[in-house]
């Protein structure tokens, strides 16, 4: 039986839904065979028609393939008609592994938007060898988090030409004056339980390295909790979403398998005043505690919008808002003109610095994301590592034209290189 190029799974959700409308001109492009995939016929047709009414175009005909997460034949059937899936169902903590299971068994790769370091790394410890032997690429966290982040290190990586010893990346996101929640109910959710098994993510990193990466010198030393960073001119804070740990997977695949000096790595999230930091640690104090607890977690599901003083509602971000929803990723890399001894280096001889902008980032640049790392694999598999297995998104494109492909569509990264 003749697979479709890409089925997308959770085509009616939040996310699923506008993926569809970048799917679409996808397959325009490059005459790709695709189906959607979910739960409800009927929302699945709803999804397809709103986004034809968007494109101009008629996807009455697109074919329709009835799955549920809870029913792993369904997803095996569902796999096993694909020659890669773009997965959307999260959190991805509830309702991801099944999936990565069925395509690792069905023989067909698998890209989600994960932003969850416990997901991406339970599926790396369970799955890697099982997809190396059955030739299935596994590559999560293709959107928002952490395309930019991740490839944007494999540009600083290139431009610097010898050895990279830090990366410190300072994220922007430009959000308009506009009504209405700024962040999506899932991703709360996936924070919220995220947090809660944080002590998780210990004992699954000892489990798939269980030796420490050797420290880089010179040491990269933490800005702390709150600082003014004349590199962007703002305020800046830790950025605690999953950009970090996905880009150490990404130096932990050059350092094992191609003897790469390891890189020192620090994330920032960027604020127009002290007042929003002050507000940012607020509610994360409030969160923190919250999550540690079932009662709490409860509440913090319930009662999303009071929590984040708005910021999160069960209805989604509206379309307007979201739309204009904008960011901006300036990553700073110190490193050698040429490969080091790492006992004996001297002191970092050229900067390099790579820009990554995006508009409507949940909704359009995630989507223009997951879609082209899909394209990648479907026609660039020769550029990929090894001959499958489960991989960050940096080692895994490193070697592909997908910084080029995403520049070309609104995605752009742009790099600037220094001596110093």
């Amino acid at each position: 039986m003749s697979r479709f190029d890409i089925v997308l799974y959770g085509a009616s959700g939040f996310t699923g839904q506008y993926v569809i409308e970048f799917l679409h001109k996808a397959a325009v492009e490059h005459n790709l065979s695709w189906a959607v995939a979910g739960r409800d016929e009927g929302r699945l047709k709803a999804a397809l028609a709103r986004a034809g009414a968007i494109v101009e175009a008629d996807l009455s005909r697109v074919q329709t393939i009835i799955c549920d997460s809870s029913d792993t034949s369904s997803l095996l059937a569902m796999a096993s008609q694909a020659k890669l899936v773009l997965n959307c169902v999260g959190p991805y903590r509830f309702f991801g592994e099944p999936v990565v299971e069925a395509c690792v068994e069905a023989g067909s790769h698998h890209v989600d938007i994960s932003g969850e370091p416990q997901y991406l790394e339970k599926m790396q410890l369970k799955y890697h060898q099982k997809a190396v032997e059955n030739g299935v690429y596994v590559i999560g966290a293709c959107g928002f988090d952490s395309i930019p982040a991740d490839m944007g290190q494999i540009c600083v990586r290139e431009a610097m030409e010898g050895d990279v010893n830090s990366v410190e990346s300072y994220l922007r996101v430009i959000v308009p004056d506009l009504p209405g929640a700024t962040i999506n109910f899932g991703t709360w959710q996936s924070a919220i339980h995220g947090f809660a098994h944080a002590k998780e993510l210990g004992s699954l990193r000892k489990q798939i390295y269980p030796e420490r990466m050797p420290a880089s010198k010179p040491k990269l030393m933490p800005r702390g909790s709150l600082h003014y960073s004349n590199i962007v001119n703002t305020w800046c804070m830790p950025f605690m979403g999953s950009d970090k740990s996905v880009m150490t997977r990404t130096q932990r695949g050059f350092f094992h398998d191609k003897e790469q000096r390891p890189t020192n790595l620090a994330c920032y999230a960027q604020f127009q005043s002290l007042w929003s930091c002050f507000m940012l640690m607020i509610v994360g104090l409030v969160f923190g505690i919250l999550a540690n607890y079932t009662w709490g977690r409860t509440l913090l599901e319930t009662f999303p919008g009071v929590f984040s003083f708005g910021a999160v509602s069960k209805s989604g971000v509206p379309k307007k808002k979201a739309d204009n929803t904008n960011f901006e990723m300036t990553l700073v890399g110190e490193g050698w003109k040429t490969r080091v001894d790492q006992e004996k280096a001297s002191p970092p001889n050229r900067r390099v610095t790579t820009v990554v902008k995006g508009k409507n980032m949940g909704y359009g640049a995630t989507c223009e994301c997951m879609v082209q790392s899909g394209m990648v694999i479907l026609q660039e598999l020769s550029k990929l590592p090894n001959a499958g297995g489960v991989y960050s998104p940096g080692y895994a494109f490193a070697d592909t034209t997908l910084v080029q492909r995403l520049t070309e569509r609104d995605v752009t990264f742009s790099t600037v290189v220094q001596d110093i």
